[in-house]
C-alpha cells in the first residue's frame, strides 16, 4: 500500500515537471537542478558562475530553503531575477513548487534558469522539477564516503562539482577514491575540481556551462 501512494505521488510530480519542461522550452530556457548537502557551497558557486558568466548568458535563479532568504539576498545583488521558494519543512522542491513561480521570473530575459535545491542529499534527486540536468556540488570537507552513502543522486546528476579545493592541505580525503567511486555509479558523469574562494576551476566549468544550451 505505501508503495502504491509514493508511486502516485511520483507519477503526479513528473506530470508537473512535464508542464514545467515545456514552459521552460517554449521560453528558450535551458535549466539546471543544482543539488547538494547544506554548506556544500552552492550558493558561492552560483556567484562565481554569474559573475563570469552575466556578459554572455541571461541567468535566472530560484533559491530554495527550508526557511529565511540569505542565499536569495546574495544573489539579488548580482542584479539577476531571483525567486524564493521556502520549503516551510519539505527536504527538497517539486514540480509544484517550481511551477507556482515561473510566472514571478521575466522568462522571455532569461537563458538559463538555475535552481537551487534545499540542501541535502537524498529527496531532491528523487523529484524532477522539470530540468534539464541535474548537476551536483560536493564540498570536499564532507569526505570521500559520500557516493557510497548517497548514491542516487550521483547517479542522477550530470555534472559533480568538487568544491572547496583550497582546503586539501587541511583536509584528510581521498580524491582519487571519491573520483573511482563516483564515476563506478555514473561513468558519464563530468568532475570539476573547484574553489569558489580562488576561482581555481571555475572558469573550466563555465566554458562548459556555455556549451550546454
Amino acid at each position: 500500500m505505501n508503495i502504491k501512494v509514493v508511486t502516485k505521488i511520483l507519477d503526479a510530480n513528473d506530470r508537473i515537471a512535464g508542464t514545467n519542461r515545456r514552459k521552460l522550452k517554449a521560453a528558450g530556457i535551458y535549466t539546471i537542478n543544482l543539488m547538494g548537502a547544506p554548506g556544500a557551497g552552492k550558493t558561492s558557486l552560483l556567484e562565481c558562475v554569474i559573475g563570469r558568466l552575466k556578459g554572455s548568458l541571461r541567468i535566472g535563479v530560484i533559491e530554495g530553503d527550508i526557511a529565511g532568504t540569505d542565499d536569495a539576498r546574495r544573489i539579488a545583488l548580482h542584479n539577476v531575477p531571483v525567486v524564493q521558494i521556502n520549503t516551510g519543512g519539505a527536504c527538497h522542491l517539486d514540480a509544484n513548487m517550481i511551477g507556482e513561480v515561473l510566472d514571478s521570473l521575466p522568462l522571455g530575459e532569461i537563458d538559463v534558469l538555475i535552481v537551487e535545491n534545499v540542501g541535502n542529499l537524498v529527496c531532491p534527486a528523487e523529484f524532477s522539477i522539470g530540468e534539464d540536468m541535474k548537476i551536483m556540488v560536493s564540498g570536499i570537507t564532507e569526505g570521500h564516503d559520500k557516493p557510497g552513502k548517497y548514491p542516487l543522486m550521483f547517479r542522477q546528476s550530470s555534472a559533480l562539482i568538487l568544491n572547496k579545493t583550497d582546503l586539501l592541505p587541511y583536509v584528510d580525503i581521498d580524491m582519487e577514491r571519491f573520483r573511482a567511486d563516483t564515476l563506478s555509479l555514473n561513468p558519464q558523469i563530468k568532475i570539476f575540481e573547484v574553489s569558489c574562494k580562488t576561482q581555481v576551476g571555475i572558469g573550466e566549468f563555465c566554458d562548459w556551462l556555455r556549451l550546454l544550451r
